[in-house]
């Protein structure tokens, strides 16, 4: 079977940094709690003019600067990143392959949200696999997601830890430099409405009563209820997904060397860590961005390799979940 690599990585956060102090004072949700239960000492955010397209476009650059690959080299071009785009019903990946010069590249448009990191890393390398002819994959992820929070929501409190940033992966084909291993994805669509910006859509489309509302930031109907049906099933989805994802990659849990997964509060990240065997070392963990979409276990990855954190023939095992629900692990032999 075709060798696919990770031969390039790198990541991007906008030049504004909120602080868990002013989070606070925009919630009413003490400063502490966000420190000690969200895990969020602060968080990057986009400037008003500087759109996941934006975003995509300067890491996708900054990649092609740092590897001084010519982009017309490029087979694909693919977007991973947070549904809230410039435009709705609008492809970002083509407006990316066009602005970066990647000229003889097709465009692949992702809708996976949080769990994006993993699930890109497994598309990217399927299409490597499946075509000869592709050799060269872009995949560029962005989020945004801190302009559609509503802090007076408190329905929407546990997502306060949206922040905004961007990341940049180049996969190729017929290379075993930080090989792409083993991938597992699982659904329950039965979470599928949970989680949604009301408003926008063919069901409720915007009016003058749905901006008046607030119906167009992201919003939880029933937090309560969802807390009941997520929390018994959410830890051994990750469990499960990581013990796949292992399997499939001819390893099992305790070959992990370092865990690359989304933010989420401090609890359930030990939680995650303890089930898996890993020592919290061996775990990144984003307090100072947040969650930034689809964008983290990458982001992490590349924070881990830029920090001397991950070596040569170790392990890497990112692990994700987005609402919908979906949970979704890739290894990377590095």
């Amino acid at each position: 079977m075709r060798p696919v690599g990770l031969t390039a990585l790198t990541s991007y956060l906008p030049e504004r940094w909120m602080t868990a102090a002013e989070i606070s004072t925009l919630s009413g949700v003490p400063e502490e709690v966000f420190i000690e239960r969200f895990g969020l000492d602060g968080k990057h955010i986009a400037a008003d003019d500087e759109h996941v397209s934006d975003m995509s476009v300067t890491v996708a650059n900054q990649l092609l600067d740092e590897t001084g690959l010519d982009p017309g080299s490029l087979d694909v071009v693919m977007y991973f990143g947070s549904s809230y785009k410039d435009h709705a019903v609008w492809q970002a990946a083509p407006n990316i392959a066009h602005r970066v010069g990647a000229v003889n590249a097709f465009a692949v448009e992702l809708d996976y949200v949080s769990c994006g990191s993993p699930v890109a890393v497994r598309i990217a390398r399927d299409l490597l696999r499946a075509d000869p002819s592709v050799n060269r994959v872009l995949a560029v992820a962005a989020s945004r997601e801190s302009h559609i929070l509503d802090y007076g929501n408190p329905r929407s409190r546990f997502m306060f830890n949206f922040g905004d940033g961007a990341v940049a992966a180049l996969f190729e084909g017929d290379s075993t430099s930080h090989e792409i291993l083993g991938s597992h994805i699982v659904t329950d669509g039965s979470f599928s409405l949970d989680v949604k910006v009301p408003a926008g859509g063919s069901v409720e489309p915007a009016s003058i009563a749905t901006v008046t509302n607030r119906r167009h930031s992201i919003d939880v109907a029933d937090p309560l209820g969802m807390k009941e049906r997520l929390d018994p099933v959410s830890l051994p989805k990750f469990v499960e997904v990581a013990k796949e994802t292992m399997k499939r990659s001819g390893a099992c849990l305790g070959d992990i060397d370092l865990l690359c997964g989304i933010h989420v509060k401090k609890s359930m990240h030990n939680q995650i860590c303890a089930a898996l065997g890993l020592d919290l070392d061996r775990a990144m963990y984003l307090s100072d961005t947040g969650h930034m979409s689809g964008v983290d276990p990458l982001l992490a990855l590349d924070r881990a390799v830029r920090e001397g954190r991950v070596t040569k023939g170790e392990m890497v095992l990112l692990l994700a979940a987005g609402t919908g629900y979906t949970w979704a692990g890739a290894a990377i032999r590095w």
